[in-house]
């Protein structure tokens, strides 16, 4: 008669001992909830700005700063007030790509919401403090407006980003609003150079948008958040995103024309036309994570590069 083989009763544990090894830490989930990779969508519209500021001889370092740190915390608090809204909808369950705070309840929604609004309340502080230093006072309504903006992109019982207005107000917003802000509150005067430059790193937030929802089209669909990329439908978002991505450097021809100093700010074409070919043939999530985090990276490049271009301005003339 043959023996039995012994049941190995301790094999679960080690199952349940190695999975609970791979979960991130704490730390670890609020940075991924941050979505870090968007974050330098909210540094080159303040770059070009500043360097428009430094063009006409009136750059301040400390209003650069905090600029950029009112930028940064706005794109935070969305990221985490995105996360929370589609989490409590139910929207994020339909979700691919990167782990969820809410959706996935790693996280309390609760706590996700807080973090929001911790956010949102220090870009409003520091906003407040560059308000009396400069006596800018028409900026408190527009700061409340990009509050309400990033909060009501997700949020609310009418969210815009559930009816395909999403790329239009981040264009808005991290565009000539974000350029143009840091540039006035140094100049105290509107800038040209500013908005149109502003308008470039606008089309590149818009594009990094785009492909997030090109990714998530079908998802979207199964959850009833109709995106400008399930409108548009799969080919229509294709041929939005390839303009979204060249339209910077259309911007970029009188710049150059105007200000030889610009002229390094071309050199980003090496990251938009792999972009739209990776895009446009993109099969799977992984591409087109690579292609939303490449998109960020050559917005990025464009900021500096064309702010540091204006910068030059200062020198040469």
């Amino acid at each position: 008669m043959a023996s039995k083989k012994p049941v190995k009763k301790n094999q679960p544990n080690k199952a349940n001992k190695s999975s609970k090894t791979r979960q991130p830490s704490k730390l670890g989930l609020w940075v991924a909830g941050a979505r870090l990779r968007t974050l330098p969508l909210a540094v080159a519209p303040v770059a070009i700005g500043a360097g428009a500021a430094a063009g006409v001889q009136a750059f301040d370092l400390w209003l650069s700063v905090a600029a950029l740190s009112v930028a940064l915390l706005l794109q935070i608090g969305v990221n985490y007030a995105n996360d929370y809204s589609d989490g409590v909808r139910g929207t994020d369950d339909f979700r691919v790509g990167p782990t969820r705070l809410t959706a996935s309840k790693l996280v309390p929604a609760s706590a996700v919401k807080r973090a929001a609004f911790i956010s949102f309340g220090l870009a409003a502080a520091i906003g407040l403090v560059i308000v009396l230093v400069t006596q800018s006072w028409a900026l408190l309504a527009l700061g409340a407006v990009a509050i309400v903006a990033a909060w009501f992109y997700t949020g609310g019982k009418r969210p815009y980003g559930y009816a395909g207005l999403g790329e239009v107000v981040v264009f808005v917003f991290f565009g000539p609003v974000a350029a143009a802000g840091t540039a006035y509150i140094q100049i105290g005067a509107l800038d040209n150079n500013s908005l149109v430059g502003g308008a470039a790193a606008g089309f590149w937030a818009a594009a990094v948008l785009m492909v997030n929802n090109i990714r998530d089209r079908e998802q979207d669909a199964l959850a009833g958040k109709r995106t400008l990329a399930l409108k548009l439908g799969a080919r229509g978002s294709k041929i939005a995103y390839a303009l979204l991505v060249l339209l910077p450097f259309a911007l970029l021809v009188p710049f150059t024309m105007l200000y030889p100093a610009t002229w390094a700010t071309w050199l980003t074409l090496l990251f938009a036309l792999p972009l739209v070919l990776i895009v446009s043939t993109a099969k799977t999530v992984g591409e087109r994570l690579l292609a939303l985090e490449r998109a960020s990276y050559g917005a990025l490049a464009y900021g500096i590069l064309l702010g540091l271009g204006l910068y030059r301005i200062s020198n040469l003339f």
